[in-house]
């Protein structure tokens, strides 16, 4: 394995060398600079120390994104714990699985999630501290109860004068497999796999980022944050590598709608614009589209002579919507509409799509805008293989297979799983089918998983809401579909029990309806359901009596 540096030495060194530049901002909030998050960093590892969380302790986040957020994620990487993000949009009781599975020792929550949770539901759980202020809404430890309450009073015991440069020193003596962090891939029981990420491959996408991003963002660059954090996406290209970098981090912390996202481009202008398809296609159909779909500019593009350049005049107008700022959007995360792609090129717009999973941190395939082949989701990244299991890859579409410094070590608590996901000759099996061209280009041809996207990048597993389904009213069995980035639920119900209570198909009708509302008050809202389906036929099934799933997505 090639000689791979300390990823907490990186951090360290780039608070160091970029000590009085600003480094965080909660957007139209406060702002922090890279002093100021190196003393909070220090206040949460006497934090840590007093209460006697050790190297190696599990230590859960939960908010949405804010400057805090982060301080108490890198605090715990760099005191050697194990930071265990979750998203946000995760109901309470898949937050309370999370925490248990994980074995987490400590949970920063944001508000809104400090107002869900139920403590009682996570026993093992020694306290949990509130994002905003670090006050803590439980304390189970005298040890912990302590250190919050004498916290002012441990730091200034520890630094009696003031807090300098040469005080910040990290734990970075780290092998490269050393488990870094663990991301869920899901909330609920029975389906929950804990990513394990290693050090080597947050240092690996951060080697990929320097390639692909280069001089073209630059030290004191400003970008947004739009993904959530406890998203690999988001973490790796909207975070880690602009922080070690020296960048300056926006963060939109509430719900990033499009009006929010589009006013945050105006005003911040980011140096590069990392993105799921969905904020870039509302934003351009609302903002740009109306512009350009009048008669007058239809009549123009048609005329030879002028095309080019009215061709290039939106190009601006539609940079002008993001910030007008930026070198590059990487879009990745979910599959990007084709009607807006192909605007996109048209126009020369400089847009490219990656290709990732949770199990590599996340990158896979990547190519440069000026490169990207449209279609394609790029080629192998920097520390990547990838190779396509088929007899014929330019043609006969077959799984996608990857190794390199970027695959997770395993699934927590999972060897069974990790044994079906990574091979005795260290490929990880992405379970998507695709091509590649004799270029080394990938063109993804679909999920040979049950795995479903969400509009923002979400993994959505439909077993996880069948199984909640299936045990509701009348519902013998169920199928849910995506379809135009909606989530269906096909049903077949018990008719014979219906008909014994003399149901009609309009009262059937209303009981799904009720089994809808009553699933949907379970569920995330990127889970919830938009209709059911009723089918009166049972579904055709495998020898193994499994729904053969395909003939009815």
């Amino acid at each position: 394995m090639k000689e791979i540096p300390s990823y907490n030495a990186l951090i360290e060194q780039s608070i160091i060398d970029h000590w009085d530049m600003d480094a965080l901002t909660d957007y139209k909030g406060q702002t922090l600079q890279y002093h100021d998050v190196a003393r909070k960093i220090e206040k949460v590892h006497i934090l840590f120390e007093n209460s006697g969380v050790v190297k190696g302790d599990k230590i859960a986040l939960c908010g949405r994104n804010s400057s805090q957020w982060t301080v108490a994620f890198l605090a715990t990487i760099t005191y050697g714990a194990i930071a265990v993000p979750i998203l946000h949009e995760f109901t309470a009781d898949q937050i309370h699985n999370i925490v248990n599975h994980s074995d987490a020792k400590l949970l920063f929550a944001g508000d809104h999630v400090c107002g869900s949770i139920d403590p009682a539901q996570m026993p093992h759980l020694e306290g949990i501290v509130r994002n905003s202020d670090y006050s803590l809404l439980l304390s189970r430890t005298d040890k912990l109860t302590y250190a919050r309450e004498h916290l002012n009073e441990l730091y200034g015991k520890k630094f009696p004068k003031y807090f300098r440069k040469e005080h910040v020193h990290y734990y970075h003596e780290q092998s490269p497999d050393e488990m870094a962090l663990i991301n869920y891939t899901s909330g609920t029981t029975g389906f929950s796999k804990g990513v394990m990420i290693p050090y080597r491959a947050l240092w690996s996408n951060y080697d990929f980022a320097c390639q692909a991003m280069g001089d073209n963002l630059k030290t004191g660059s400003s970008v947004i944050s739009i993904l959530p954090m406890a998203h690999m996406y988001g973490m790796a290209f909207e975070f880690s590598y602009e922080f070690i970098r020296g960048c300056h981090v926006y963060y939109l912390n509430r719900v990033p709608s499009p009006a929010i996202i589009a006013q945050a481009f105006a005003d911040i202008k980011p140096g590069i614009i990392i993105a799921v398809p969905l904020v870039i296609e509302k934003i351009i159909r609302k903002k740009v589209f109306p512009k350009i779909q009048t008669p007058r500019m239809r009549l123009l593009l048609q005329m030879p002579v002028i095309a080019q350049k009215v061709r290039e005049r939106i190009c601006e107008e539609v940079k002008k919507a993001f910030g007008g700022n930026f070198f590059e959007i990487i879009i990745g995360g979910a599959a990007f509409n084709q009607e807006v792609e192909s605007f996109l090129q048209q126009i020369g717009f400089p847009y490219t799509v990656g290709y990732g999973a949770t199990e590599c941190a996340p990158i896979i395939c990547y190519e440069d805008w000026r490169l990207f082949v449209p279609g394609s989701c790029g080629k192998a990244a920097k520390n990547m293989e990838v190779r396509i299991d088929s007899p014929d890859p330019e043609n006969i579409p077959g799984e996608i297979l990857t190794r390199g410094l970027n695959v997770m070590l395993g699934y927590y608590k999972n060897e069974e799983a990790t044994r079906e996901t990574i091979d005795s000759e260290g490929w990880y099996h992405t379970g998507d089918l695709g091509t590649m061209d004799e270029d080394g280009n990938v063109y993804i041809n679909g999920r040979s998983k049950n795995m479903l996207l969400g509009a923002n990048g979400q993994n959505i597993y439909p077993e996880e809401i069948e199984d909640k389904l299936n045990s509701m009213t009348l519902v013998v069995e169920s199928i849910v579909v995506q379809r135009e980035q909606k989530l269906v639920a096909l049903v077949h119900p018990d008719l014979d029990e219906a008909r014994q209570m003399g149901f009609t198909k309009e009262d059937l009708q209303g009981i799904m309806e009720q089994n809808r509302n009553g699933l949907n008050q379970m569920l995330p809202a990127y889970e919830k359901i938009s209709e059911i389906e009723i089918y009166e036929e049972e579904f055709a099934k495998t020898p193994k009596k499994s729904i053969k799933r395909y003939l009815y997505s």
